[in-house]
């Protein structure tokens, strides 16, 4: 039996000098986005934001304006609500549809925060809330049986509303921020910049810089998370606009020929989409057009990791198999506590941790 011959290659033998002569075409890797475009389109997407601030600054005008749409009721013009005596923490949630994308919004308020005569640790519902939907999600990601797609109710956004003043950061507000940073991605916005003068809206935004700075109030988009240089580049300019001189409103008006959101006051009307009037288009990019993502990446990554790390240090593994977590359901203490953040990478960095 003759030794099968092999059939001489139509490329000649290559050179060290000469690169290897490719033996295929187009193979076809490229459509892979399209997959994950398509799976995406199907599956959706969840974002999950939280508004805080006193009552009064228009932050269920301000969600409506983000989305255009009704996510929540605004008071009737001359009819006073009553404030709330305690805090209670209230969500909605919105499925909205743009050109196939759905997109599963939940939006949660703060009503009363702040309005209270005796202010005393009146963060701790709002951290309670943030680590309990920490909570949520990890319980179940530690079960032996879980389901596929495990819902995500954790707070991707807090959108935090300074009363324009036009002075710098309360105590309150410092106490506040200071904690709400290490356990969420905080974004501080000017309510109702309208009421200061361009002069004084500047001047404003400096001193809460500054008061930031001081502080250590390390708010969204931190510089310890750009991963190249473009990322730094536009993270750069956003922090140095931050925070955000914004207006809210869900009306519109006619305006030169043209219909505009906008407020209507005697000296004319406040068009919101106008950079020149406020910076809402600024805030809206952020939280939608360019950093949705890496919103839900560093909630997942870097806050529900600092929570995972403290609660499975705290826990006892156990040798009953690989991956079993006997976890105790959280304390009040343990829910309302940010817990350092030094200390979460150092827990995380340790080579003695048994995961």
């Amino acid at each position: 039996m003759e030794p099968l011959r092999r059939s001489p290659s139509p490329c000649p033998s290559s050179s060290p000098s000469t690169p290897p002569c490719e033996m295929f075409g187009h193979v076809g890797i490229a459509a892979v986005l399209d997959q994950l475009k398509i799976k995406a389109m199907k599956m959706g997407f969840e974002f999950n934001i939280m508004v805080v601030g006193q009552s009064g600054l228009g932050k269920s005008t301000m969600v409506n304006t983000l989305f255009k749409s009704k996510m929540w009721k605004t008071t009737v013009p001359g009819f006073v609500m009553p404030i709330p005596q305690t805090l209670q923490l209230h969500s909605v949630t919105h499925v909205i549809e743009e050109k196939g994308v759905k997109l599963k919004l939940t939006v949660t308020d703060t009503p009363g925060f702040g309005d209270q005569i005796n202010n005393d640790r009146c963060w701790d519902p709002i951290l309670g809330y943030i680590n309990e939907q920490y909570e949520r999600y990890l319980q179940e990601e530690i079960l032996i049986t879980r389901q596929r797609h495990i819902p995500d109710t954790r707070v991707h956004c807090c959108v935090y509303f300074v009363p324009p003043t036009g002075h710098c950061l309360r105590p309150l507000d410092i106490e506040c921020l200071q904690r709400l940073c290490r356990t969420v991605n905080v974004v501080p916005v000017i309510a109702r910049a309208d009421s200061l003068t361009t002069e004084e809206r500047e001047a404003f935004r400096r001193r809460i810089q500054q008061n930031m700075r001081v502080h250590g109030i390390d708010v969204y988009p931190q510089k310890s998370f750009d991963e190249d240089i473009n990322d730094k580049i536009l993270n750069s300019k956003i922090r140095d606009r931050i925070p955000f001189a914004v207006v809210g409103a869900d009306r519109e008006h006619l305006v030169n020929g043209r219909c505009v959101l906008g407020r209507q006051t005697k000296w004319g009307i406040i068009e919101v989409e106008n950079m020149a009037h406020c910076e809402f288009p600024l805030l809206r990019d952020l939280l939608i057009r360019s950093h949705l993502q890496d919103l839900k990446d560093i909630t997942h990554n870097v806050h529900y990791e600092n929570y995972r790390v403290i609660r499975l240090n705290e826990s006892h593994l156990l040798p009953r198999g690989p991956g079993w977590v006997n976890l105790a359901p959280a304390s009040a203490r343990q829910l309302t506590s940010p817990g350092p953040s030094k200390a979460c990478r150092r827990a995380r960095d340790s080579p003695e941790d048994g995961f």
